[in-house]
């Protein structure tokens, strides 16, 4: 007995895999070819919807509706004139994929691959989901000329698969869209398919009309009363007359009485519904009328009307029943007027917030709540945000204007929102203005440098005005920028310099810094002679500066400390002489290229001085200079013969020169004069000794 149970469970296996290994191939199977060693050959290849394989070395080959042992015996004979190693070739149904176009009203039509066991909603899924607004009950499974159409929406109220279609490959799924949707495309959610109904051109809808919060038509389901039909339209607004609801089916009206079934719930009363069945609710005027108890509010809330106010009734609770603000409303603002003419304001959002210590306004008959809209910040009306409640930047800003201002912001909030400083800003002179008058100038690289936290943000109250400057983008551009800079925050750069002009400083720059940004001296630029004005002290003083002797010997104690409000001046080579005074100076004259009054400093000789005032001339007698030597006590004059020096060099024998003394080099015209003269007096005298005798 064993052993007749064991063949029938073997023969049953080979009966399985038998009908499996003839189970023909499909468009969409996954098929692999196993040739050893060949790295082309290792990853599966999909059946295309033309029923190929798209196959190295040979290309296509049509394997669809073959049985998988047909299939390999053709592509061996067609792979044998390129490979040689086939001895252990095989093709192997690695999985049965279906491939199956999915098209209409779904996010990304296309060909998509499912498992063998894959069904409609797989497909729907592949291709991205349905477009809100596509018709379920309606889709089409499309199989050569043979079209199969099924409720999509009932398997998805039920979960029944058995409704769903089976899916094969070659398949093409259709969902089209609803007859809601028109001609044209429009964004389609759930929202507007609740406001126009959703029952199309279906004769058996249910129509309803009237004080509902979403008239229109919708599909009649069986076993609908006049209380679903109701629902589907998001119930009865608060001005309608439930007492009166109108139902008319088959051209003959019935009145409903809702208030007396929910009083009551008597089923009886509720009347029958079927489709075609038109639903009016009328208006009830007198629901508008005011009471002695009722708060109205209005604004930016979901539902603005007069509401009833009880006693114990609290702002909150109105707030509430009006569905709340929406997001447009400004809830740091809410205003509650009442009828004595009071203006109170509320801030729900600091109180939300645990912000601030304030307590819930009370509410009272005939008051009113007013919930303003959010100002919009690209809006330009600035009439939205009263002046009381604002704070103007400007100046060197990326976003200047006036901003709402609210005590829980600093400084830095308001300067981030305005988008924060231009590159061209002076962020350290920020002048804060307050009744027309500055009451801070506030800098933010102190701020930020501040490691004590003693240079604190500025006071910033709501009605306040920030300015921020901006710098000249350019030296060359001062003469049209210096206006907007302050005088006690600028530099004066004059004379000899390549932009002389008007230089925003800072007190942290060197003088060497400001001496750049004027592009420095120009060729003519008595750079020994450089004076300082320094203006901010007491009383104005005068530092001189030789910028050659510091590029001589690096010594960065010769730079006077410049400070915002002084003035350098840079002297011109050979105009500026007569304002050196006699003590520092050394005249030269006589038979020499350019005589004259020259600069002169202890480091410097009686040939450095020559050499300056450009050499002697040719008939100059270079061997009878005379350097006059002016002193306190005594003055002296000695002679040098340069002659003599040049070919016997010693420089023990160079007189001594200082500042104030006088050289003169004689001309070899002026001394033949004198012998002619002394000739022709020595002449006369012998001719009148003559005469005499």
């Amino acid at each position: 007995m064993r052993f007749i149970i064991l063949c029938l469970i073997l023969m049953s296996h080979t009966l399985v895999v038998a009908s499996e290994s003839q189970q023909k191939i499909e468009i969409g199977n996954q098929i692999f070819l196993y040739i050893p060693g060949e790295q082309d050959f290792e990853n599966t290849f999909t059946v295309d919807k033309n029923g190929d394989l798209n196959l190295p070395e040979i290309g296509k080959v049509n394997v669809v509706g073959k049985t998988p042992a047909r299939a390999e015996s053709e592509i061996k004979l067609k792979l044998a004139g390129v490979y040689r190693a086939l001895s252990r070739f095989y093709l192997e149904v690695r999985s049965r994929d279906r491939l199956v176009t999915v098209l209409g009203y779904v996010n990304s039509p296309a060909q998509v691959i499912i498992p063998e066991h894959g069904n409609v909603q797989m497909l729907i899924a592949k291709a991205g989901g349905l477009k809100p607004g596509a018709q379920l009950n309606k889709l089409q499974i499309k199989r050569g000329d043979q079209t199969i159409s099924f409720d999509y929406k009932s398997y998805l109220d039920s979960g029944n698969t058995d409704i769903l279609p089976d899916v094969r490959s070659g398949d093409t799924l259709f969902v089209p869209v609803s007859p809601l949707l028109g001609n044209v495309q429009i964004d389609f959610d759930a929202q507007t398919l609740s406001a126009t109904g959703d029952a199309g051109e279906n004769e058996l809808a249910v129509t309803l009309i009237g004080e509902l919060h979403s008239p229109g038509s919708f599909s009649y389901k069986p076993g609908m009363n006049i209380v679903d039909a109701l629902m589907r339209a998001e119930g009865v607004t608060r001005y309608a007359d439930v007492t009166k609801i109108r139902v008319i089916k088959k051209d003959k009206p019935q009145i409903f009485d809702l208030k007396q079934y929910l009083d009551s719930g008597d089923p009886s009363l509720l009347p029958i519904i079927e489709g075609g069945t038109t639903i009016f609710v009328p208006i009830m005027v007198d629901d508008v009328n005011t009471t002695a108890r009722t708060v109205y509010i209005m604004g930016e809330v979901q539902k603005p009307g007069a509401y009833e106010a009880p006693e114990q009734i609290s702002f909150l609770d109105i707030l509430a029943n009006a569905g709340g603000p929406t997001r447009f409303a400004e809830t740091r603002q809410i205003k509650i007027l009442t009828p004595a003419g009071e203006s109170l304001l509320f801030d729900l959002q600091a109180y939300s917030e645990g912000l601030k210590a304030m307590r819930i306004p009370d509410i009272q008959p005939g008051d009113v709540i007013f919930v303003p809209e959010k100002t919009d910040l690209n809006e330009k009306s600035w009439l939205k945000v009263p002046p009381k409640r604002a704070v103007k930047i400007m100046g060197a800003i990326h976003n200047p204007g006036r901003y709402e201002w609210s005590d829980e912001m600093d400084f830095t909030d308001l300067f981030a929102h305005a988008g924060g400083p231009t590159k061209g800003a002076n962020v350290n002179d920020i002048k804060i203005i307050r009744a027309g008058k500055i009451t801070r100038r506030f800098s933010m690289d102190k701020y930020a440098s501040s490691k004590d936290g003693k240079y604190t943000l500025p006071n910033i109250q709501a009605g306040d005005t920030i300015i921020v400057e901006e710098l000249p983008h350019d030296p060359k551009d001062n003469k049209s920028q210096w206006v907007r800079q302050d005088s006690t925050s600028s530099i004066y750069v004059l004379g000899q310099v390549g932009a002389p002009g008007r230089y925003a400083f800072d007190n942290k720059l060197h003088f060497l810094d400001i001496m750049a940004a004027a592009d420095g001296p120009t060729d003519n630029a008595d750079i020994r002679n450089i004076r300082i004005t320094h203006r901010n002290g007491e009383k104005a003083r005068v530092t001189k500066l030789n910028l050659a002797l510091y590029f001589e010997t690096g010594d960065e104690s010769m730079f006077p400390r410049v400070r915002a409000g002084d003035s350098i001046f840079i002297p011109e080579k050979s105009k500026d002489w007569l304002r050196q005074p006699k003590e520092q100076v050394v005249r030269i004259m006589g038979a020499i290229k350019t005589p004259g009054r020259y600069s002169f400093d202890d480091s410097m000789t009686l040939l450095d001085v020559l050499a300056e005032a450009g050499g002697p001339t040719s008939s100059a007698m270079i061997d009878k200079i005379v350097v006059i030597n002016h002193s306190c006590c005594k003055e002296q004059a000695r002679r040098f013969d340069l002659e003599k020096f040049i070919k016997r060099p010693n420089s023990a024998r160079i007189p001594l020169l200082r500042a104030g003394d006088t050289v003169y080099i004689p001309d070899q015209g002026q001394d033949q004069s004198e012998r002619t003269k002394s000739s022709i007096v020595d002449v006369l005298t012998i001719i009148a000794l003559a005469v005499g005798l």
